[in-house]
């Protein structure tokens, strides 16, 4: 087969993204309720806003916010957790970032599986927050054997996926046809089922253990649990909600607004209760599938996550209990601590920022300085801030628990495992922090070299 005939894994993850969306909608109405309110919302926006509109871009966000989705999933087992790896692989997307969700009492350990370069994500940054079952966090011993049981019996992957994989590590990549095909049976792992494969006392035993639990092991597949657009106005989107017929969680979870937002602030719409065919004909519910919103700030320094996290927890401890106003008034007043200028953030080394040339600095030569904030004094030098792309472990475990009824489990907490999550997982994680550093300083060194030309 020529090499031209293969398709690039952008324009896979392209059809695949736009191909689960359309499946979700169908599955989840209010899913596309949410994406006509936050399309509506973020053009209102950038209407008001003409600096947001130009910071956008000229960082080439536009093109990708009306495409930009996540997504999420829970498997069971290592063996699925690596076909997963294998099968993202196939739209190139690759393991980002550990997550320890055990610390607020959900029993999983997590990674995102989403594009790397700026290109690809330019192009169309789909990620996938996936989330691996721990069973040794299950301490009746006979409950985690029936659990192991009922997953050694399933096979999450359509026998043509598993096929049309080994072609996509064989070949280098998959012709148009075999795309179509791929997507096709890749859906089928991501797909709703009403029949669980256990009968009613089994799913209220692991129900009971914990509603995540149940979630994972008894069901046919992992099901997509919800798909989440980028707003540019959580606040307003939260607002809204109510006025098109969606129950939004209790509070906007992470940071409160800023002028300059940090990291990501996130909420939803409550889980759907849906009517489930249990083995031996016993009819029930199950509460699962959701839609969330998210709106992205800049990726912060180990130095900004730092005083972030502190923040944070002072924050939340202050406002456990409140609605959302109040919970953004208490916040607000915590994060005074944090700066809200791009100045301010670089100067104090708590955000990472992308650096290219302006008109001017591209008809400067021989330019000695090496400031660069004096460069950018100099209108030589612009920074843009680079947006974060990864998840925050309190905000997914904040939507987890929210959306399964609130339930946690102290006994669960402070067990992170990152390699064993890797050993499952059947390669390393990348650290999120290293690829915006690398981001900073490829193009600052792009940009002095520029100068002294």
């Amino acid at each position: 087969m020529s090499q031209k005939s293969l398709l690039s894994t952008y324009d896979v993850r392209d059809r695949f993204s736009k191909a689960i969306s359309a499946m979700y909608q169908v599955e989840v109405p209010q899913y596309g309720t949410l994406l006509e309110l936050v399309e509506c919302v973020n053009q209102e926006t950038l209407n008001q806003q003409p600096d947001l509109y130009r910071r956008l871009e000229l960082q080439g966000e536009l093109a990708r916010l009306s495409v930009e989705r996540h997504g999420a999933i829970r498997v069971g087992t290592a063996g699925e957790l690596s076909m997963l790896r294998r099968l993202f692989a196939v739209m190139g997307m690759y393991p980002v970032g550990y997550y320890d969700l055990s610390e607020a009492g959900v029993p999983v350990h997590s990674t995102a599986f989403r594009p790397i370069s700026d290109d690809a994500l330019s192009k169309n940054p789909f990620r996938v927050f996936t989330s691996l079952l721990r069973l040794e966090l299950i301490d009746n011993e006979e409950l985690r054997q029936r659990v192991e049981a009922i997953l050694a019996t399933r096979d999450i992957f359509t026998s043509k996926a598993r096929e049309l994989i080994e072609r996509y590590e064989f070949q280098g990549g998959l012709s148009s046809e075999e795309t179509d095909q791929f997507i096709k049976e890749a859906l089928t792992t991501f797909r709703w089922h009403q029949d669980a494969t256990v009968d009613l006392d089994t799913y209220r035993a692991l129900n009971n253990e914990h509603r995540l639990i149940a979630d994972v092991v008894c069901f046919r597949g992992p099901h997509i649990n919800h798909l989440t657009p980028r707003t540019l106005d959580i606040d307003e989107v939260q607002r809204r909600m109510p006025d098109v017929g969606m129950n939004p969680k209790a509070v906007i979870e992470g940071p409160p607004h800023r002028e300059w937002p940090i990291l990501l602030r996130q909420t939803s719409f409550k889980a759907l209760e849906e009517l489930i065919f249990f083995a031996g004909d016993t009819q029930g519910t199950h509460t699962a599938r959701f839609g969330e919103v998210e709106q992205r700030g800049v990726a912060l320094t180990p130095k900004g996550r730092a005083l972030y996290d502190r923040l944070l927890n002072h924050g939340r401890e202050q406002a456990t209990g409140l609605d959302n106003d109040a919970h953004q008034a208490v916040m607000n007043s915590v994060f005074a601590a944090f700066p809200d200028s791009d100045r301010a953030m670089r100067r104090e080394g708590l955000a990472y920022f992308h650096y290219y040339l302006t008109d001017a600095g591209q008809a400067a030569k021989d330019c000695s300085n090496e400031d660069i904030e004096a460069l950018i004094a100099q209108g030589l030098v612009e920074a843009q801030p680079i947006t974060y792309e990864d998840f925050l472990p309190v905000s997914a475990a904040g939507i987890f628990q929210s959306n399964l009824g609130g339930a946690q489990s102290e006994g669960y907490a402070g067990c992170a495992n990152r390699d064993a999550f890797e050993k499952a997982l059947g390669a390393q994680v990348t650290d999120e922090l290293s690829l915006y550093a690398e981001r900073e300083r490829a193009s600052k060194a792009k940009v002095m070299a520029s100068l002294q030309d």
